[in-house]
């Protein structure tokens, strides 16, 4: 990429310059650090992003939101033509294992081994390597009580791999029967049977594509 100094043209709208610092940012960033950029504030900066949301609607990219910070990818449904255009073929399976695992992080994060054990009754290690493997997931701190046990969240790769904005597009936990009551994870046996969102693909019928990256994740039967 080249970036030149010598401005080229009429002036930027501040969105642009905006749309400029998201196109080079290399990961998540914050509207603080957007805003010291711009020389303005995270408050015009967060406007600005609801401005380009509501542009990028209509068009093939898309404002991701990972806690406080936005990045930008491209829109779930052009990962077929990004796929494409990359050579990207590799699927990589999840055993429903992994899926049960991921779907309880998703909503519950952050949340601890010892409990993800509970909610399955089975030992969840080898699931959870393979999640934070994939990027899926990553260790955010420990939990004070005895043993400190590790505290797991999903990450920016995991909304890119469901089409997701932000956590937020996901249900509701109390939408859900209150996890104390749960005798079985009927309710959490997939990402299919969680999902809040139609642009959230089937994980039971086949591949989910990544809309950003052009990978897919499809649940595999677990030996």
């Amino acid at each position: 990429m080249m970036i030149t100094g010598q401005p080229a043209g009429e002036e930027l709208s501040p969105a642009a310059l905006l749309e400029s610092l998201l196109f080079v940012a290399s990961g998540p960033v914050s509207p603080a650090r957007l805003a010291r950029a711009l020389e303005t504030t995270p408050a015009a900066v967060e406007s600005l992003l609801r401005s380009l949301e509501g542009e990028y609607r209509h068009r093939g990219l898309r404002l991701q939101w990972s806690g406080n910070a936005v990045q930008l990818t491209t829109a779930p449904q052009s990962s077929a033509v990004v796929e494409r255009f990359l050579g990207l073929e590799l699927t990589t399976r999840l055993s429903q294992a992994s899926l049960e695992v991921l779907a309880i992080i998703a909503f519950m994060q952050p949340a601890t081994r010892p409990h993800i054990d509970q909610i399955r009754g089975v030992n969840s290690d080898s699931a959870l390597r393979t999640l934070l493997g994939q990027g899926l997931i990553e260790e955010v701190g420990r939990q004070e009580t005895p043993g400190r046990p590790i505290l797991y969240s999903t990450t920016p790769e995991f909304l890119q791999h469901f089409g997701l904005s932000s956590l937020a597009e996901l249900r509701s936990l109390a939408e859900l029967r209150s996890l104390a009551e749960l005798h079985s994870l009927d309710e959490l046996r997939s990402l299919e049977e969680l999902r809040s969102l139609d642009e959230l693909p089937s994980l039971d019928s086949g591949p989910a594509k990544d809309g950003a990256a052009g990978q897919t994740v499809a649940a595999q039967p677990e030996s």
